[in-house]
Protein backbone atom coordinates (compact mmCIF):
# COMPACT_ATOMS: atom_id res chain seq x y z
CA UNK A 1 0.00 0.00 0.00
CA UNK A 2 1.40 3.39 -1.03
CA UNK A 3 0.66 6.97 0.05
CA UNK A 4 1.66 9.65 -2.46
CA UNK A 5 2.89 13.11 -1.38
CA UNK A 6 1.38 15.68 -3.77
CA UNK A 7 1.23 19.45 -4.04
CA UNK A 8 2.30 22.41 -6.15
CA UNK A 9 6.04 22.87 -6.77
CA UNK A 10 8.05 24.35 -3.84
CA UNK A 11 5.57 23.61 -1.05
CA UNK A 12 7.99 21.29 0.82
CA UNK A 13 7.09 17.84 -0.59
CA UNK A 14 10.64 16.56 -1.12
CA UNK A 15 11.84 18.01 2.21
CA UNK A 16 8.95 16.19 3.90
CA UNK A 17 9.78 12.98 2.03
CA UNK A 18 13.39 13.26 3.24
CA UNK A 19 12.11 13.62 6.82
CA UNK A 20 10.00 10.51 6.44
CA UNK A 21 12.51 8.24 4.73
CA UNK A 22 16.21 7.66 4.80
CA UNK A 23 16.32 8.26 1.05
CA UNK A 24 17.60 11.78 0.42
CA UNK A 25 15.47 13.09 -2.45
CA UNK A 26 16.81 16.14 -4.28
CA UNK A 27 15.29 19.30 -2.84
CA UNK A 28 15.75 22.67 -4.55
CA UNK A 29 14.10 26.04 -4.94
CA UNK A 30 12.66 25.57 -8.44
CA UNK A 31 9.73 23.66 -9.97
CA UNK A 32 10.07 20.11 -11.35
CA UNK A 33 13.06 19.26 -9.22
CA UNK A 34 11.42 15.88 -8.59
CA UNK A 35 10.79 14.16 -11.92
CA UNK A 36 10.86 10.43 -11.24
CA UNK A 37 8.83 9.64 -8.12
CA UNK A 38 11.06 8.83 -5.14
CA UNK A 39 9.83 5.88 -3.09
CA UNK A 40 10.67 5.35 0.56
CA UNK A 41 9.70 2.43 2.80
CA UNK A 42 9.11 3.98 6.20
CA UNK A 43 8.83 2.28 9.61
CA UNK A 44 5.56 2.99 11.43
CA UNK A 45 6.44 4.32 14.93
CA UNK A 46 4.62 2.20 17.51
CA UNK A 47 5.31 2.40 21.28
CA UNK A 48 3.53 -0.98 21.70
CA UNK A 49 6.31 -2.67 19.72
CA UNK A 50 8.93 -1.12 22.03
CA UNK A 51 7.02 -2.41 25.07
CA UNK A 52 6.78 -5.95 23.62
CA UNK A 53 10.52 -5.87 22.89
CA UNK A 54 11.19 -4.88 26.50
CA UNK A 55 9.00 -7.74 27.83
CA UNK A 56 10.06 -10.54 25.44
CA UNK A 57 13.71 -9.53 24.81
CA UNK A 58 13.78 -11.09 21.31
CA UNK A 59 16.75 -11.59 18.96
CA UNK A 60 15.25 -9.09 16.50
CA UNK A 61 12.37 -6.65 16.11
CA UNK A 62 10.53 -5.96 12.86
CA UNK A 63 8.22 -2.89 12.73
CA UNK A 64 5.32 -2.38 10.32
CA UNK A 65 6.15 -0.28 7.25
CA UNK A 66 4.32 2.04 4.88
CA UNK A 67 5.43 3.08 1.38
CA UNK A 68 5.62 6.82 0.77
CA UNK A 69 5.97 8.19 -2.77
CA UNK A 70 7.25 11.71 -3.50
CA UNK A 71 5.54 12.82 -6.71
CA UNK A 72 6.56 15.74 -8.96
CA UNK A 73 4.86 19.10 -8.29
CA UNK A 74 1.70 19.67 -10.30
CA UNK A 75 0.80 22.92 -12.10
CA UNK A 76 -2.29 24.34 -13.80
CA UNK A 77 -2.99 22.49 -17.03
CA UNK A 78 -1.50 19.19 -15.81
CA UNK A 79 -4.63 17.31 -16.96
CA UNK A 80 -3.77 18.50 -20.47
CA UNK A 81 -0.10 17.57 -20.11
CA UNK A 82 1.31 20.92 -18.89
CA UNK A 83 4.57 20.70 -16.90
CA UNK A 84 5.05 17.06 -15.97
CA UNK A 85 1.28 16.62 -15.90
CA UNK A 86 0.81 13.27 -17.58
CA UNK A 87 3.61 11.67 -15.59
CA UNK A 88 2.32 13.18 -12.34
CA UNK A 89 -1.19 11.86 -12.96
CA UNK A 90 0.06 8.38 -13.90
CA UNK A 91 2.19 8.25 -10.72
CA UNK A 92 -0.64 9.40 -8.48
CA UNK A 93 -3.02 6.84 -9.98
CA UNK A 94 -0.71 4.09 -8.71
CA UNK A 95 -0.95 5.24 -5.07
CA UNK A 96 -3.67 4.23 -2.58
CA UNK A 97 -3.96 7.49 -0.64
CA UNK A 98 -2.94 11.14 -1.01
CA UNK A 99 -0.90 13.29 1.37
CA UNK A 100 -1.65 16.77 0.01
CA UNK A 101 1.00 19.27 1.15
CA UNK A 102 -0.10 22.90 1.32
CA UNK A 103 2.27 25.82 1.85
CA UNK A 104 1.11 27.70 4.94
CA UNK A 105 4.17 29.86 5.63
CA UNK A 106 5.57 33.16 4.32
CA UNK A 107 9.19 33.26 3.14
CA UNK A 108 10.36 35.70 0.46
CA UNK A 109 13.40 33.51 -0.23
CA UNK A 110 11.28 30.58 -1.45
CA UNK A 111 9.45 31.36 -4.67
CA UNK A 112 5.80 30.42 -5.12
CA UNK A 113 4.76 29.33 -8.62
CA UNK A 114 1.69 31.59 -8.44
CA UNK A 115 3.50 34.57 -6.93
CA UNK A 116 2.04 34.60 -3.41
CA UNK A 117 1.02 32.26 -0.58
CA UNK A 118 -2.61 31.13 -0.74
CA UNK A 119 -3.19 27.51 0.38
CA UNK A 120 -6.88 27.49 -0.62
CA UNK A 121 -6.09 28.54 -4.20
CA UNK A 122 -3.28 25.93 -4.27
CA UNK A 123 -5.66 23.22 -3.05
CA UNK A 124 -8.26 24.19 -5.65
CA UNK A 125 -5.63 24.13 -8.44
CA UNK A 126 -4.73 20.54 -7.63
CA UNK A 127 -8.34 19.47 -6.98
CA UNK A 128 -9.39 20.89 -10.34
CA UNK A 129 -6.61 19.13 -12.27
CA UNK A 130 -7.41 15.79 -10.62
CA UNK A 131 -11.15 16.29 -11.22
CA UNK A 132 -10.52 17.11 -14.91
CA UNK A 133 -8.51 13.90 -15.26
CA UNK A 134 -11.34 11.91 -13.61
CA UNK A 135 -13.83 13.62 -15.93
CA UNK A 136 -11.81 12.30 -18.88
CA UNK A 137 -12.01 8.79 -17.37
CA UNK A 138 -15.81 9.10 -16.85
CA UNK A 139 -16.42 10.32 -20.41
CA UNK A 140 -14.45 7.42 -21.91
CA UNK A 141 -16.36 4.89 -19.81
CA UNK A 142 -19.73 6.51 -20.56
CA UNK A 143 -19.14 6.20 -24.31
CA UNK A 144 -18.91 2.41 -23.95
CA UNK A 145 -21.59 1.99 -21.28
CA UNK A 146 -24.25 4.10 -23.06
CA UNK A 147 -24.15 1.82 -26.10
CA UNK A 148 -24.73 -1.26 -23.94
CA UNK A 149 -27.43 0.53 -21.88
CA UNK A 150 -29.40 1.31 -25.06
CA UNK A 151 -29.65 -2.42 -25.84
CA UNK A 152 -31.50 -2.91 -22.51
CA UNK A 153 -28.55 -4.34 -20.56
CA UNK A 154 -29.60 -3.85 -16.92
CA UNK A 155 -26.03 -3.77 -15.50
CA UNK A 156 -24.99 -1.20 -18.09
CA UNK A 157 -28.01 0.94 -17.20
CA UNK A 158 -27.03 0.79 -13.51
CA UNK A 159 -23.43 1.72 -14.32
CA UNK A 160 -24.57 4.56 -16.58
CA UNK A 161 -26.60 6.08 -13.71
CA UNK A 162 -23.56 5.90 -11.38
CA UNK A 163 -21.22 7.41 -13.99
CA UNK A 164 -23.66 10.25 -14.76
CA UNK A 165 -23.83 11.06 -11.04
CA UNK A 166 -20.01 11.18 -10.91
CA UNK A 167 -19.81 13.29 -14.08
CA UNK A 168 -22.29 15.88 -12.72
CA UNK A 169 -20.33 16.10 -9.44
CA UNK A 170 -16.95 16.52 -11.12
CA UNK A 171 -18.35 19.21 -13.43
CA UNK A 172 -19.53 21.03 -10.28
CA UNK A 173 -16.02 20.78 -8.76
CA UNK A 174 -16.92 17.98 -6.31
CA UNK A 175 -14.49 15.07 -5.86
CA UNK A 176 -15.67 11.44 -6.11
CA UNK A 177 -14.73 10.74 -2.47
CA UNK A 178 -17.40 13.26 -1.37
CA UNK A 179 -20.21 11.25 -3.05
CA UNK A 180 -22.28 8.50 -1.45
CA UNK A 181 -23.02 5.20 -3.23
CA UNK A 182 -24.56 1.91 -2.18
CA UNK A 183 -21.92 -0.67 -1.19
CA UNK A 184 -22.83 -2.73 -4.28
CA UNK A 185 -22.42 0.21 -6.70
CA UNK A 186 -19.18 1.25 -5.03
CA UNK A 187 -17.62 -2.23 -5.37
CA UNK A 188 -18.98 -2.92 -8.84
CA UNK A 189 -18.71 0.42 -10.65
CA UNK A 190 -16.80 3.06 -8.68
CA UNK A 191 -13.73 1.27 -7.25
CA UNK A 192 -12.73 -0.54 -10.50
CA UNK A 193 -12.49 2.84 -12.29
CA UNK A 194 -9.70 3.97 -9.90
CA UNK A 195 -10.78 7.61 -9.88
CA UNK A 196 -7.97 9.77 -8.55
CA UNK A 197 -10.37 11.95 -6.52
CA UNK A 198 -11.83 8.83 -4.87
CA UNK A 199 -8.56 8.17 -3.02
CA UNK A 200 -8.59 9.07 0.69
CA UNK A 201 -6.75 12.34 1.38
CA UNK A 202 -4.97 14.01 4.30
CA UNK A 203 -3.95 17.69 4.17
CA UNK A 204 -0.49 18.49 5.50
CA UNK A 205 -0.14 22.20 6.33
CA UNK A 206 3.54 23.10 6.06
CA UNK A 207 4.11 25.94 8.55
CA UNK A 208 7.14 27.75 9.99
CA UNK A 209 8.60 26.84 13.38
CA UNK A 210 6.54 29.42 15.31
CA UNK A 211 3.29 27.81 14.12
CA UNK A 212 4.36 24.16 14.66
CA UNK A 213 2.24 23.68 17.79
CA UNK A 214 -0.98 25.56 17.16
CA UNK A 215 -0.94 26.47 13.46
CA UNK A 216 -1.67 29.92 12.01
CA UNK A 217 -4.29 31.84 10.00
CA UNK A 218 -3.47 29.87 6.81
CA UNK A 219 -4.12 26.58 8.66
CA UNK A 220 -7.49 27.87 9.89
CA UNK A 221 -8.42 28.71 6.29
CA UNK A 222 -7.57 25.14 5.24
CA UNK A 223 -9.58 23.62 8.12
CA UNK A 224 -12.59 25.71 7.14
CA UNK A 225 -12.23 24.82 3.43
CA UNK A 226 -12.06 21.03 4.02
CA UNK A 227 -14.55 20.72 6.91
CA UNK A 228 -17.05 18.78 4.76
CA UNK A 229 -14.46 16.41 3.29
CA UNK A 230 -14.04 14.13 6.31
CA UNK A 231 -10.26 14.54 5.89
CA UNK A 232 -7.59 14.95 8.56
CA UNK A 233 -5.59 18.21 8.63
CA UNK A 234 -2.08 17.82 10.04
CA UNK A 235 0.15 20.78 10.97
CA UNK A 236 3.85 20.20 10.33
CA UNK A 237 6.87 22.54 10.33
CA UNK A 238 8.64 20.61 7.59
CA UNK A 239 11.82 22.75 7.60
CA UNK A 240 12.15 22.35 11.37
CA UNK A 241 11.53 18.59 11.09
CA UNK A 242 14.38 18.47 8.56
CA UNK A 243 16.68 20.22 11.07
CA UNK A 244 15.67 17.77 13.82
CA UNK A 245 16.34 14.90 11.43
CA UNK A 246 19.95 16.04 11.01
CA UNK A 247 20.62 15.44 14.73
CA UNK A 248 22.10 11.98 15.37
CA UNK A 249 21.56 11.98 19.13
CA UNK A 250 18.07 10.93 20.37
CA UNK A 251 18.33 13.12 23.50
CA UNK A 252 19.23 16.18 21.38
CA UNK A 253 16.25 15.56 19.13
CA UNK A 254 13.92 15.33 22.15
CA UNK A 255 15.35 18.57 23.58
CA UNK A 256 14.84 20.36 20.23
CA UNK A 257 11.22 19.14 20.13
CA UNK A 258 10.61 20.21 23.73
CA UNK A 259 12.04 23.68 22.95
CA UNK A 260 9.38 24.26 20.30
CA UNK A 261 6.62 22.70 22.44
CA UNK A 262 6.21 19.30 20.71
CA UNK A 263 6.08 15.91 22.46
CA UNK A 264 7.13 13.96 19.37
CA UNK A 265 8.30 14.65 15.83
CA UNK A 266 5.42 15.55 13.52
CA UNK A 267 6.84 13.10 10.98
CA UNK A 268 6.05 10.20 13.35
CA UNK A 269 2.47 11.43 13.70
CA UNK A 270 2.20 11.78 9.92
CA UNK A 271 3.40 8.22 9.29
CA UNK A 272 0.85 6.81 11.76
CA UNK A 273 -1.90 8.93 10.17
CA UNK A 274 -0.89 7.76 6.67
CA UNK A 275 -1.07 4.15 7.89
CA UNK A 276 -4.65 4.73 9.09
CA UNK A 277 -5.52 6.63 5.90
CA UNK A 278 -4.53 3.50 3.97
CA UNK A 279 -7.06 1.56 6.11
CA UNK A 280 -4.25 -0.42 7.75
CA UNK A 281 -3.85 -1.75 11.27
CA UNK A 282 -1.30 -3.87 13.13
CA UNK A 283 -1.22 -7.20 14.90
CA UNK A 284 1.86 -8.65 16.60
CA UNK A 285 3.68 -11.94 16.88
CA UNK A 286 5.93 -12.13 19.93
CA UNK A 287 8.55 -14.84 20.49
CA UNK A 288 12.20 -15.04 21.58
CA UNK A 289 13.37 -15.20 17.95
CA UNK A 290 11.36 -12.18 16.79
CA UNK A 291 8.82 -9.60 17.88
CA UNK A 292 7.10 -8.35 14.76
CA UNK A 293 4.34 -5.95 13.72
CA UNK A 294 2.26 -7.27 10.79
CA UNK A 295 0.14 -5.03 8.57
CA UNK A 296 -3.43 -6.01 7.71
CA UNK A 297 -6.52 -4.22 6.43
CA UNK A 298 -8.90 -2.96 9.09
CA UNK A 299 -11.66 -5.60 9.27
CA UNK A 300 -9.42 -8.55 8.28
CA UNK A 301 -10.33 -12.01 9.62
CA UNK A 302 -7.94 -14.29 11.52
CA UNK A 303 -7.20 -16.48 8.43
CA UNK A 304 -6.50 -13.34 6.33
CA UNK A 305 -4.13 -12.11 9.05
CA UNK A 306 -2.40 -15.51 9.04
CA UNK A 307 -2.06 -15.29 5.26
CA UNK A 308 0.10 -12.17 5.60
CA UNK A 309 2.78 -14.38 7.22
CA UNK A 310 2.42 -17.18 4.64
CA UNK A 311 -0.34 -18.25 2.25
CA UNK A 312 -0.17 -21.79 3.71
CA UNK A 313 -1.18 -20.36 7.10
CA UNK A 314 -4.40 -19.06 5.54
CA UNK A 315 -5.14 -22.19 3.49
CA UNK A 316 -4.66 -24.56 6.41
CA UNK A 317 -5.94 -22.27 9.17
CA UNK A 318 -7.32 -24.16 12.19
CA UNK A 319 -7.49 -21.54 14.94
CA UNK A 320 -5.70 -18.54 16.42
CA UNK A 321 -4.52 -18.01 19.98
CA UNK A 322 -5.10 -14.33 20.75
CA UNK A 323 -3.91 -12.04 23.55
CA UNK A 324 -5.04 -8.41 23.66
CA UNK A 325 -2.05 -6.05 23.75
CA UNK A 326 -3.22 -4.46 27.03
CA UNK A 327 -3.34 -7.91 28.70
CA UNK A 328 0.13 -8.85 27.40
CA UNK A 329 1.49 -5.52 28.61
CA UNK A 330 -0.09 -5.67 32.09
CA UNK A 331 0.66 -9.36 32.84
CA UNK A 332 4.14 -9.15 31.33
CA UNK A 333 4.43 -12.50 29.54
CA UNK A 334 2.48 -15.07 27.52
CA UNK A 335 2.77 -17.60 30.37
CA UNK A 336 1.26 -15.21 32.92
CA UNK A 337 -1.55 -14.26 30.51
CA UNK A 338 -2.39 -17.98 30.11
CA UNK A 339 -2.30 -18.48 33.88
CA UNK A 340 -4.79 -15.63 34.30
CA UNK A 341 -7.06 -17.21 31.67
CA UNK A 342 -6.79 -14.17 29.41
CA UNK A 343 -5.67 -15.97 26.25
CA UNK A 344 -8.53 -16.54 23.81
CA UNK A 345 -8.93 -19.16 21.12
CA UNK A 346 -10.57 -17.71 18.00
CA UNK A 347 -11.85 -19.32 14.80
CA UNK A 348 -12.16 -18.43 11.12
CA UNK A 349 -14.72 -15.66 11.58
CA UNK A 350 -12.76 -13.69 14.17
CA UNK A 351 -12.18 -10.05 13.12
CA UNK A 352 -8.66 -9.10 14.23
CA UNK A 353 -8.39 -6.09 16.54
CA UNK A 354 -5.59 -3.54 16.29
CA UNK A 355 -2.80 -4.59 18.68
CA UNK A 356 -3.77 -8.27 19.03
CA UNK A 357 -0.82 -10.54 19.84
CA UNK A 358 -1.45 -13.72 17.82
CA UNK A 359 -0.23 -17.25 17.34
CA UNK A 360 -1.70 -19.39 14.52
CA UNK A 361 -2.33 -23.12 14.34
CA UNK A 362 -2.60 -24.50 10.83
CA UNK A 363 -2.38 -27.74 8.92
CA UNK A 364 -1.33 -28.07 5.27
Amino acid sequence: MKAGIVGLPNVGKSTLFNCLSNAKAQSANFPFCTIEPNIGVVNVPDPRLEKLEELVNPERVQPATVEIVDIAGLVKGASKGEGLGNQFLANIRETDAILHVLRCFDNDNIIHVDGNVNPIRDKETIDMELQLKDLETVDKKLDKVKRAAKTGNKDAQKEEAVLLKIKAALEAGVSVRALEFSEEDDIEFVKPSQFITDKPVMYVCNVDEGAAVSGNAYVEQVREAVKDENAEVLVLAVGTEADINELDDYEERQMFLADIGLEEAGAAKLIRSAYKLLNQQTYFTAGVKEVRAWTIDIGATAPQAAGVIHTDFEKGFIRAEVIGYEDFSSYGSEAKVKEAGKMRVEGKNYIVKDGDVMHFLFNV
